[in-house]
């Protein structure tokens, strides 16, 4: 049966990788830019500004992709932007059918105008929190060191400074080459000292070494990305070949969070067709569907699902099983997890396949398939 678009709207949806500073409303960013006095926006018009930041990203490189946030940061300098942006990504996300998300930002880009790192995180916390009450969507917060810059550590503290209000985790962002997760060691050490959680960008701009730097010297527990997981992987003859590092995310279960179309936009990928997803996916392992940057993408959770079921042909228990996953994955402790999974996601599945039932003498008796790890 094919999904529509108002049937993959309202499926439940767990987002874990989705920058703050990629997912401003184009109007929002305009009305900043007023407010702080901000006049390097190319336009004022919304909607051009939406095709500025979309064409600007769409150019299959990272380095590319990446200008279109100092539009963005610049704007968000002030407390009560911070918390306004936040907060409206609560509200774009729950209308979205999003039950779940964590959102992730580098507090360093955000001290222009003299806010301290601390104020930086409590603005974003407090319109999270905002959002939480007013929308219904539970959140977490992950505190971004960036590749280029020698001061990891200090975010790795602030992270964990923030463990009791909302934080959740730690990770690694920016360009790839020639900045290795290795560098930055001795921030993950103190994490993983204190118990805590950590994804890293890896295999995004760069090859399958990263994700085995950020594995085996950083200790990640998720992988931003992963496209080039695909370079330890062959195909002859229709038979799967791992090799020793992708067989290694495989038995550990170690999630992937995969942004489709982000991917192409970037040059991780060449197009959609091509996306290592439909291998990591039908070889079992634990691939999530995120958004990356909404604006400079121009997609949402509802688009990533679109492409995901025309592109491959996922199915609704497809979508069920990747957003159990992703909730499985999700760095919140057990039995909020195993909450969201069971008042909200199967639950929400469960109305939606009656529905589809009604509307057809079909229906898929593979439902047991959707909840396997």
């Amino acid at each position: 049966m094919k999904l529509d678009h108002a049937t993959l709207k309202a499926l439940p949806k767990v987002l874990l990788h989705e920058h703050l500073d990629g997912v401003l409303r184009p109007q929002t960013v305009i009305s900043l830019a007023r407010e702080t006095e901000y006049s390097g926006l190319p336009t004022d018009d919304p909607e051009a500004l939406a095709q500025w930041f979309h064409q600007g990203a769409n150019k299959g490189s990272l380095a590319k992709y990446l200008e279109g946030f100092a539009h963005t940061i610049a704007v968000m300098q002030t407390e009560e932007a911070l918390e306004r942006v936040a907060y409206e990504q609560v509200e774009d996300l729950a209308n979205d059918g999003v039950v779940y998300f964590e959102t992730r930002f580098a507090p360093l880009f955000h001290t222009k105008k003299g806010l301290t790192h601390q104020q930086i995180v409590s603005a974003v916390l407090k319109g999270l929190e905002r959002g939480r009450k007013d929308f219904g969507v539970p959140s977490g917060l992950i505190i971004c060191a960036m590749r280029n810059l020698n001061v990891s550590l200090e975010m790795a503290e602030l992270a964990l400074d923030f463990r009791a209000r909302g934080v959740v985790g730690f990770d690694l962002a920016g360009e790839e080459g020639g900045f290795p997760p290795k560098k930055h060691v001795d921030a993950f050490h103190y994490i993983q000292r204190e118990n805590f959680n950590i994804t890293i960008h890896a295999g995004e701009g760069y090859g399958k070494e990263s994700i085995w730097q950020a594995i085996q010297y950083c200790g990640a527990h998720r992988i931003g990305h992963g496209t080039r997981l695909i370079d330890d992987i062959t195909v002859a003859e229709g038979k799967v070949v791992l090799g020793d590092l992708a067989q290694y995310v495989l038995d550990k279960r170690i999630p992937i969070e995969v942004c489709l179309i982000s991917n192409v936009h970037t040059g991780a990928t060449p197009s959609l067709a091509e996306h290592p997803f439909k291998i990591l996916y039908q070889e079992k392992f634990r691939v999530t569907l995120n958004t990356d940057n909404r604006l400079m993408s121009d997609t949402s959770m509802t688009r990533e699902f679109e492409a995901a079921a025309e592109t491959f042909g996922l199915t609704l228990d497809d979508f069920e099983k990747l957003t159990i996953n992703a909730m499985k994955s999700a760095f919140q402790p057990y039995s909020q997890r195993c909450d969201v999974i069971y008042s909200a996601i199967k639950p929400g599945y469960a109305r939606i396949r009656e529905a589809l039932s009604k509307q057809s003498p079909l229906r898929d008796r593979s439902r047991d398939y959707a909840t396997r790890d």
